[in-house]
């Protein structure tokens, strides 16, 4: 549903690639979770495999064809984004920002104000912020506004065609303890339904949590993809992110700050 085909995309003409020959697949029905340190090209894989960067070589493809051949509007009727962090310019409540999922659809047959109507409420309780419908946008928390978003990506894959494909920037970021837990559930029931995820995660429980595979990268290349129980493994996560790593995925996987904080500045990554 989603692929990258020997993916480069450099920062800028002459500049450094931030993606460096990179193939991935996500199918239909499969989540696939990205991790890796800080700089290593999740966010810039994420936003060329949904067609808002365009390769320096290589494909990224949507549904097989190149995500910069489909028309806009087409496109954003197979595939949502949840980037990291949305500032609106606008007076909107959140139901005006969820309902905006559905603007790809207007002019759509089968459409209509009832068939949006039932879409945005359908993803307002769907996200758990049925209870902020009214409430304008920018007085919402972080957390808030990121299930908000959640729910606008709900709405604009409502009644679309399969195979879809949602992609998500590090949504758990803002969440507490239960709401992550409930998007997680939520990115699973997707997959059921037959979506593509893609999902960038910083906590590796997470990721062992919901993906069928886990992507690792570094330095702009994939280090990594497999099951998360052949990919977490506290040795491959220490020569990754430079620091001791403890545990196993399912049973805790976790950091182990105090030998990381006894280790010198210098062999930090």
């Amino acid at each position: 549903m989603i692929e990258a085909v020997d993916l480069h995309v450099r920062a800028a003409p002459g500049e450094r690639m931030l993606i460096e020959a990179m193939s991935l697949r996500v199918g239909a029905g499969e989540v696939v979770a990205v991790a890796g340190p800080n700089g290593a090209g999740k966010s810039t894989l994420l936003r060329a495999l949904a067609g808002e960067l365009r390769p320096s070589a290589g494909v990224a493809a949507v549904c097989g064809v190149p995500a910069a051949d489909w028309p806009p509007r087409l496109l954003a009727r197979r595939r949502a984004v949840v980037s990291q962090a949305v500032e609106l310019a606008f007076p909107l409540t959140a139901a005006e920002v969820v309902a905006l999922g559905r603007l790809p659809w207007h002019g759509a047959s089968g459409g209509g104000a009832a068939r949006d109507a039932a879409a945005v409420a359908a993803a307002l309780e769907r996200a758990g912020v049925a209870h902020l419908a009214r409430r304008a946008y920018a007085t919402l928390s972080g957390g808030e506004r990121q299930r908000v978003q959640i729910a606008r990506a709900l709405a604009q894959l409502d009644g679309a065609e399969p195979p879809t494909a949602l992609l998500l920037d590090e949504p758990t970021a803002s969440l507490d303890a239960a709401h992550r837990a409930g998007l997680l559930v939520t990115l699973r029931g997707l997959a059921a339904a037959g979506t593509a995820v893609l999902v960038v995660l910083h906590d590796l429980n997470e990721a062992a949590f919901v993906a069928d595979r886990v992507a690792l990268l570094s330095a702009g290349r994939l280090a990594a993809c497999g099951p998360p129980a052949a990919v977490l493994r506290p040795a491959a996560l220490a020569a990754l992110y430079g620091i001791p790593f403890r545990g196993r995925p399912g049973d805790g996987l976790l950091p182990d700050f105090a030998a990381a904080a006894a280790t010198p500045t210098h062999r930090r990554r």
